[in-house]
Protein backbone atom coordinates (compact mmCIF):
# COMPACT_ATOMS: atom_id res chain seq x y z
CA UNK A 1 0.00 0.00 0.00
CA UNK A 2 2.66 2.12 0.72
CA UNK A 3 4.17 1.82 -2.54
CA UNK A 4 0.54 3.05 -4.19
CA UNK A 5 1.01 6.00 -1.75
CA UNK A 6 4.67 6.54 -3.84
CA UNK A 7 3.79 5.81 -7.44
CA UNK A 8 0.73 8.05 -6.91
CA UNK A 9 2.89 11.13 -5.53
CA UNK A 10 5.55 10.60 -8.47
CA UNK A 11 2.54 10.49 -11.32
CA UNK A 12 1.11 13.89 -9.52
CA UNK A 13 4.34 15.88 -9.68
CA UNK A 14 4.92 14.61 -13.28
CA UNK A 15 1.29 16.18 -14.13
CA UNK A 16 2.46 19.03 -12.36
CA UNK A 17 5.44 19.14 -13.84
CA UNK A 18 3.46 19.17 -17.64
CA UNK A 19 1.37 21.54 -16.51
CA UNK A 20 3.55 24.02 -15.76
CA UNK A 21 5.55 23.59 -18.75
CA UNK A 22 2.50 23.68 -21.12
CA UNK A 23 1.56 27.14 -19.38
CA UNK A 24 3.25 30.96 -20.54
CA UNK A 25 5.32 32.15 -17.65
CA UNK A 26 2.43 35.02 -16.90
CA UNK A 27 0.26 32.40 -16.25
CA UNK A 28 2.31 30.96 -13.49
CA UNK A 29 3.46 34.56 -12.75
CA UNK A 30 -0.38 35.53 -11.59
CA UNK A 31 -1.96 38.36 -12.26
CA UNK A 32 0.03 41.07 -10.89
CA UNK A 33 2.99 41.14 -13.99
CA UNK A 34 0.44 39.83 -16.91
CA UNK A 35 0.58 42.87 -18.77
CA UNK A 36 4.17 43.09 -18.18
CA UNK A 37 5.50 40.78 -21.00
CA UNK A 38 3.51 42.65 -23.45
CA UNK A 39 6.27 46.04 -22.12
CA UNK A 40 9.69 46.48 -23.89
CA UNK A 41 12.37 48.29 -22.72
CA UNK A 42 15.18 50.07 -23.54
CA UNK A 43 17.90 51.21 -21.34
CA UNK A 44 19.52 55.00 -21.69
CA UNK A 45 23.06 55.15 -21.88
CA UNK A 46 23.58 56.30 -18.01
CA UNK A 47 23.56 60.13 -17.22
CA UNK A 48 26.55 61.33 -15.13
CA UNK A 49 25.55 64.82 -14.52
CA UNK A 50 27.37 66.94 -12.52
CA UNK A 51 28.97 64.07 -10.92
CA UNK A 52 32.66 63.34 -10.90
CA UNK A 53 32.64 59.76 -11.60
CA UNK A 54 35.03 57.58 -13.21
CA UNK A 55 34.23 56.47 -16.66
CA UNK A 56 34.30 52.17 -15.67
CA UNK A 57 31.55 52.99 -13.37
CA UNK A 58 29.06 54.56 -15.89
CA UNK A 59 29.69 51.78 -18.03
CA UNK A 60 29.47 48.96 -15.70
CA UNK A 61 26.55 50.52 -14.28
CA UNK A 62 25.15 50.87 -17.76
CA UNK A 63 26.32 47.10 -18.38
CA UNK A 64 24.54 45.75 -15.25
CA UNK A 65 21.36 47.43 -15.39
CA UNK A 66 21.26 45.08 -19.18
CA UNK A 67 21.90 42.05 -17.12
CA UNK A 68 19.79 42.71 -13.76
CA UNK A 69 16.94 43.94 -16.21
CA UNK A 70 16.76 40.87 -18.73
CA UNK A 71 16.40 38.70 -15.38
CA UNK A 72 13.68 40.44 -14.33
CA UNK A 73 11.46 38.56 -16.97
CA UNK A 74 9.03 41.43 -16.79
CA UNK A 75 9.97 42.60 -20.20
CA UNK A 76 9.24 41.33 -24.02
CA UNK A 77 12.54 42.51 -24.98
CA UNK A 78 15.38 44.49 -23.43
CA UNK A 79 17.28 47.20 -25.62
CA UNK A 80 20.19 48.97 -25.96
CA UNK A 81 20.35 52.46 -26.11
CA UNK A 82 20.05 53.55 -29.33
CA UNK A 83 18.90 50.34 -30.99
CA UNK A 84 17.33 50.89 -34.01
CA UNK A 85 15.06 47.96 -33.53
CA UNK A 86 13.22 49.58 -30.46
CA UNK A 87 12.26 52.52 -32.94
CA UNK A 88 9.51 50.33 -34.36
CA UNK A 89 8.24 49.16 -30.43
CA UNK A 90 4.97 51.19 -29.52
CA UNK A 91 4.54 49.06 -26.11
CA UNK A 92 8.25 50.73 -25.28
CA UNK A 93 9.27 51.61 -21.78
CA UNK A 94 12.33 54.13 -21.30
CA UNK A 95 14.86 53.23 -18.26
CA UNK A 96 16.90 56.49 -17.47
CA UNK A 97 19.37 56.47 -14.64
CA UNK A 98 21.02 59.75 -13.50
CA UNK A 99 23.70 59.39 -11.21
CA UNK A 100 22.97 61.88 -7.93
CA UNK A 101 26.41 60.93 -5.86
CA UNK A 102 28.68 59.30 -5.97
CA UNK A 103 31.44 58.58 -2.61
CA UNK A 104 34.83 56.21 -4.12
CA UNK A 105 35.75 53.98 -1.44
CA UNK A 106 39.03 51.65 -0.84
CA UNK A 107 38.73 47.57 -0.76
CA UNK A 108 42.27 48.21 1.05
CA UNK A 109 40.46 50.37 3.95
CA UNK A 110 37.34 47.77 3.76
CA UNK A 111 39.77 44.58 4.12
CA UNK A 112 41.11 46.46 7.10
CA UNK A 113 38.08 47.85 8.83
CA UNK A 114 34.85 47.78 8.67
CA UNK A 115 33.85 51.31 9.69
CA UNK A 116 35.55 53.20 6.57
CA UNK A 117 36.30 52.63 2.55
CA UNK A 118 32.70 51.86 1.62
CA UNK A 119 32.00 52.70 -2.06
CA UNK A 120 28.42 54.73 -2.65
CA UNK A 121 25.97 54.98 -5.54
CA UNK A 122 23.03 57.02 -5.58
CA UNK A 123 20.93 57.36 -9.03
CA UNK A 124 17.98 58.13 -9.63
CA UNK A 125 16.18 55.28 -11.99
CA UNK A 126 13.15 56.39 -14.20
CA UNK A 127 11.01 54.70 -16.28
CA UNK A 128 9.05 55.84 -18.91
CA UNK A 129 7.14 55.98 -21.93
CA UNK A 130 8.12 57.52 -24.93
CA UNK A 131 5.80 60.25 -24.63
CA UNK A 132 7.68 61.55 -21.09
CA UNK A 133 4.96 59.99 -18.99
CA UNK A 134 6.54 58.40 -15.75
CA UNK A 135 5.58 55.40 -15.10
CA UNK A 136 8.19 54.21 -12.13
CA UNK A 137 10.85 57.00 -10.70
CA UNK A 138 12.61 55.95 -7.26
CA UNK A 139 15.93 57.21 -6.08
CA UNK A 140 18.10 54.26 -5.45
CA UNK A 141 21.46 53.10 -3.98
CA UNK A 142 24.21 50.94 -4.41
CA UNK A 143 27.51 50.28 -2.20
CA UNK A 144 29.90 48.10 -1.33
CA UNK A 145 30.57 47.87 2.49
CA UNK A 146 32.60 45.20 3.51
CA UNK A 147 34.88 42.90 1.13
CA UNK A 148 34.78 43.06 -2.63
CA UNK A 149 35.68 45.61 -5.52
CA UNK A 150 34.72 49.03 -5.81
CA UNK A 151 32.71 47.71 -9.21
CA UNK A 152 30.19 45.64 -7.19
CA UNK A 153 28.79 49.06 -6.39
CA UNK A 154 27.57 49.36 -9.98
CA UNK A 155 25.98 45.29 -9.30
CA UNK A 156 24.40 46.08 -6.24
CA UNK A 157 22.78 49.45 -7.44
CA UNK A 158 21.58 47.96 -10.70
CA UNK A 159 20.44 44.61 -8.68
CA UNK A 160 18.71 47.35 -6.96
CA UNK A 161 17.08 48.84 -9.38
CA UNK A 162 15.76 45.63 -11.23
CA UNK A 163 14.08 44.80 -7.35
CA UNK A 164 12.44 48.29 -7.58
CA UNK A 165 11.19 47.27 -11.18
CA UNK A 166 9.81 43.75 -10.09
CA UNK A 167 7.92 45.01 -7.63
CA UNK A 168 6.17 47.89 -9.72
CA UNK A 169 3.06 47.91 -11.24
CA UNK A 170 3.23 48.54 -14.26
CA UNK A 171 0.53 50.22 -15.94
CA UNK A 172 -1.19 48.09 -19.01
CA UNK A 173 -0.12 48.87 -22.66
CA UNK A 174 -2.49 50.70 -25.34
CA UNK A 175 -3.61 48.02 -27.71
CA UNK A 176 -2.84 48.64 -31.26
CA UNK A 177 -6.49 48.49 -31.71
CA UNK A 178 -7.06 51.47 -29.76
CA UNK A 179 -4.41 53.14 -31.16
CA UNK A 180 -5.54 53.06 -34.73
CA UNK A 181 -9.03 53.52 -33.96
CA UNK A 182 -8.91 56.87 -32.83
CA UNK A 183 -8.60 59.97 -35.24
CA UNK A 184 -5.85 62.09 -35.13
CA UNK A 185 -6.37 65.63 -34.90
CA UNK A 186 -4.76 66.28 -38.48
CA UNK A 187 -7.06 64.25 -40.52
CA UNK A 188 -11.08 65.83 -40.01
CA UNK A 189 -13.88 63.00 -39.46
CA UNK A 190 -16.39 62.05 -41.98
Amino acid sequence: MNSNKKASSTVLSAVALLIQAALPPQALAGTKHAADAQWSVEVDKVDTGDVNIEPAFGVAIYENLLDEVVKTKRFKQVFRSGDRNAAGHHKLLILKTTVQSYTPGSETKRAVTTVSGATKLKVLSQLSTPEGQVVLKRSIDGNVRFFGDNLRATHNLARNVAEAIKQSTLPAPVSDSAQTSEPSAASPQR
